[in-house]
């Protein structure tokens, strides 16, 4: 059995503080088995954090994309992707045999089409920075489509670090049979929602790096 949080974001993104070495301590000390990194448009973060673990912490390389139609997650890839288009972003991903995740559904996206749906491979049902109506719709859209369901803490403080598991069975450690075992649709999701005000300190830290790169130029 091994205890995954899917979705963390280290200071490679615009609004969090995270280092590498700080993900990996803290994930430890949580107990989970493995994480994916999964900062704003870009996997070096999540390269960064994969370099210093141990065997102990499998670090999945990931990139939450920005595209036109919301975020879309990238799982198991290591080269960055360029594309913001919905539909490009799904072929980059699958280009790299990666895992094209769904995030937070019902935060972000407006309507999501059976276009998308049948595009992409699991959905991300329960969010830790996600209000319990939007995890809910989220499941609901799920089942609906038969779509695989992960859960991530979309951490962007180590408090938030797996306060929301996937818990895979009967699976190694090795990426490719995570890689499956996140594509099937056997096992359990476990933790909760955090207080809305992590949201309020994402924004803050955003405001934080906008100001400091603003003095730098």
């Amino acid at each position: 059995m091994m205890e995954v949080d899917l979705h963390i974001h280290s200071k490679y993104s615009r609004d969090s503080f995270l280092s590498p070495r700080s993900i990996v301590r803290t994930a430890k000390s949580k107990g989970l088995s493995a994480i994916a990194v999964t900062d704003h448009d870009t996997v070096v973060g999540a390269l960064e954090t994969a370099k210093i673990s141990r065997e102990d912490l499998v670090v999945i390389p990931g990139i939450e994309v920005r595209t036109n139609i919301g975020d879309l997650v990238s799982l198991f890839v290591e080269e960055e992707v360029a594309s913001r288009d919905f539909y490009e972003v799904v072929d980059e991903t699958r280009e790299q045999n990666g895992l094209v995740v769904l995030p937070h559904p019902l935060r972000g996206h407006g309507k999501i089409s059976s276009e998308v749906m049948h595009s992409i491979d699991v959905v991300e049902v329960l969010n830790g920075r996600s209000l319990y109506r939007e995890n809910t719709g989220a499941r609901e859209l799920a089942l609906s489509y038969g779509k695989p369901m992960i859960s991530g803490s979309d951490a962007h403080f180590n408090f938030e670090i797996g306060c929301v598991r996937t818990i895979l069975s009967d699976v190694s450690s090795s990426m490719e049979e995570l890689r499956k075992s996140i594509a099937k649709d056997d096992r359990s999701l476990v933790g909760s929602e955090s207080p809305f005000i992590v949201r309020a300190l994402s924004f803050g830290a955003e405001m934080v790096k906008r100001t400091a790169s603003s003095l730098r130029s």
